[in-house]
């Protein structure tokens, strides 16, 4: 079903440092848009840590575009964008088509070459597959969760991850 199918993620990993960052680039990805919240940075922090901004630094240095794409509001994305000196675009309302063409062109990418990288099936996952980029769910970091998340987002999630599970469509992706 086609509905499966763009909820599968094409990699699934317990932490951005699970990503094998030579491998994407050897299948030709060179831009990768982060999730914010539960992604890179818990969602109640306001600084990231030492060992994610060293290894966003990495990706950068490592001739990877990145951008941040997040349904959060602009002070906050803009904040946490600029300690990095990363492009971004807030207020995304994904899975919607839109924000992700914009931070495409923010990178200079097509979705081909791009890959998205979030803890949301029905939000990141879905808006990457939406436009054929390699999606990448990751499992989220600790700590508080918007409330709306919690109760409907993660439950759903559970029932279509357990659905992949037993039809067996988890090949290629990796469980943790």
């Amino acid at each position: 079903m086609l509905i499966f199918k763009l909820l599968y993620p094409k990699l699934y990993v317990s932490s951005l440092f699970d990503i094998d960052i030579q491998n994407l680039y050897q299948t030709g990805i060179r831009g990768i848009l982060f999730d914010l919240d539960n992604t890179i940075i818990p969602r109640t922090a306001d600084v990231f840590s030492a060992e994610v901004s060293s290894w966003l630094k990495e990706i950068r240095g490592s001739n990877f575009k990145a951008c941040i794409i997040s349904n959060n509001n602009s002070k906050r994305v803009s904040k946490l964008a600029g300690e990095l000196d990363l492009p971004a675009v807030c207020y995304a309302v994904k899975p919607r088509r839109k924000p992700f063409r914009q931070a495409l062109e923010l990178l200079g990418t097509c979705p081909e070459q791009t890959a998205v990288v979030g803890d949301q099936v029905f939000t990141d996952i879905l808006g990457g597959n939406r436009l054929g980029m390699f999606t990448i769910l990751v499992t989220p970091m600790d700590g508080k969760e918007f409330w709306a998340t919690r109760l409907i987002s993660r439950q759903l999630e559970k029932l279509v991850l357990n659905l992949f599970k037993k039809q067996s469509i988890y090949t290629g992706c990796r469980q943790k």
